[in-house]
């Protein structure tokens, strides 16, 4: 019986070896995002919030997400990351000349891929109320002016 048991149980973790996807790409997957949309995400937050609480990073997040959402930008994470408008990056850290792929912080780096995780996977309520734009709060960007403030999170203010 115990033979039995132990066969059982090592062709259990044999059959598990064989899928090469994480559980985070299983959950990724469910919600309809991909690796690469994690990535995105995740970079974007870094390089636009980190050093900021939870809150500011999760509100960056929601502009991204709303954007995708919205018929006004593109479709995915990625895309709405990625898109310029009159030349412009619509993320300065796009388009600062300072190289993207140094992660300098590892301990940062996790918090914020596990934020970028969680805002893909179990989102909850948005706390920017539907916000499609936000600047640094030191900043003074003309274009504020003409749209609906919808809080401040993290150091940046957030618009709709």
């Amino acid at each position: 019986m115990v033979i039995r048991f132990l066969a059982s149980f090592l062709a259990i973790l044999s059959l598990a070896g064989c899928n090469s996807r994480s559980t985070d790409e299983i959950s990724l997957a469910e919600f309809g995002y991909t690796p690469e949309a994690a990535a995105c995400l995740s970079e974007a937050l870094y390089f636009e919030a980190r050093g900021t609480d939870d809150a500011g990073l999760r509100a960056v997040a929601e502009v991204i997400l709303n954007r995708a959402a919205s018929p006004e930008f593109p479709d995915t994470v990625c895309g709405v990351i990625d898109q310029r408008y009159n030349g412009s990056c619509q993320f300065s850290y796009r388009c600062d000349s300072i190289p993207n792929d140094v992660f300098n912080e590892p301990q940062e780096k996790a918090r914020i891929d596990a934020i970028a995780l969680q805002m893909l996977t179990n989102r909850g309520e948005d706390i920017t109320n539907g916000a499609l734009f936000f600047h640094a709060a030191s900043m003074a960007p003309g274009w504020f002016g003409t749209l609906n403030r919808r809080g401040q999170f993290g150091g940046n203010i957030f618009y709709q």
